[in-house]
């Protein structure tokens, strides 16, 4: 059985309603997911007895998915099985965001459970490269594309966003983690004609934290006059795909799924 442990946004719900099982939807406190129904929410002081209700569901797969705020840790509200866990999640909270997931799914590992990533229990949110709309992307996004692949793997060593804009040879905004890539594009000026990037970022555990791009971003990329949209072939998955090509093709922009090299 497949626990979905679900954040904020879009993607829980999308993740949900596209997998191939229906999973136990499950939300950490205070946050709830957007548009669907809690079979359980739970606290992370709490961590060790939720994962024991889980082994007594049947649950032996977990997805992570959507945003979470880091949770603040109190110590008298620990259980006896989250007091067991407790250095591990004490190193996670000094940690970023990368090294900080890494070490959650060890901890989830020892527990018995395998991880899956959200593109593994919904698979047809990974579209498949190529350029699915009309607009082509020509030789000026194809320049930004190649400097997107070294900005990106900058931003992974410094464990930054996951986007970029550029413009020519021109670095426009880069994705701070804590706002995403939507916030970046809404606070754009002068951003005309430039390229939205996205990709995974190098290196990363692809089981939690893959990128998404969604309607509201195609939306963002056109108010912002960007020409188009770049984003890695089997690392960015697209919500509401449909949405996302008609709008873009209305606006006369084109979406590149493209593999990096």
């Amino acid at each position: 059985m497949l626990a979905l442990i679900a954040g904020q946004g879009a993607l829980p719900r999308a993740v949900a309603e596209a997998s191939t099982e229906r999973p136990l939807i499950c939300a950490l406190e205070p946050h709830a997911p957007e548009g669907l129904t809690v079979d359980r929410s739970f606290r992370v002081e709490r961590l060790g007895g939720f994962l024991h209700w889980l082994r007594r569901k049947g649950v032996r797969r977990i997805c992570m998915c959507g945003r979470v705020q880091r949770p603040e840790l109190r110590l008298s509200r620990l259980d006896w099985r989250t007091v067991l866990m407790l250095p591990a999640m004490r190193r996670a909270l000094k940690r970023g965001d990368d090294g900080a997931l890494r070490i959650v799914i060890s901890l989830l590992e020892e527990q018995g459970f395998e991880i899956v990533g959200a593109h593994e229990a919904a698979p047809s949110l990974l579209p498949p490269e190529g350029v699915p709309t009309r607009a082509q992307p020509d030789e000026a996004a194809r320049t930004a594309a190649l400097l997107g692949d070294r900005v990106s793997a900058e931003q992974g060593a410094h464990d930054f966003g996951q986007a970029c804009v550029i413009r020519g040879t021109e670095v426009l905004a880069r994705e701070d983690d804590a706002t995403g890539t939507d916030a970046m594009i809404d606070a754009l000026t002068g951003a005309e004609g430039g390229v939205l990037y996205k990709a995974e970022k190098p290196g990363q555990d692809t089981r939690v934290d893959l990128p998404v791009i969604g309607p509201r971003t195609a939306r963002g990329a056109i108010r912002a006059g960007l020409a188009g949209i770049v984003v890695s072939a089997g690392g960015v998955m697209v919500l509401d795909r449909d949405e996302v090509l008609s709008l873009l093709d209305e606006a006369g922009l084109f979406l590149w799924i493209r593999e990096r090299p």
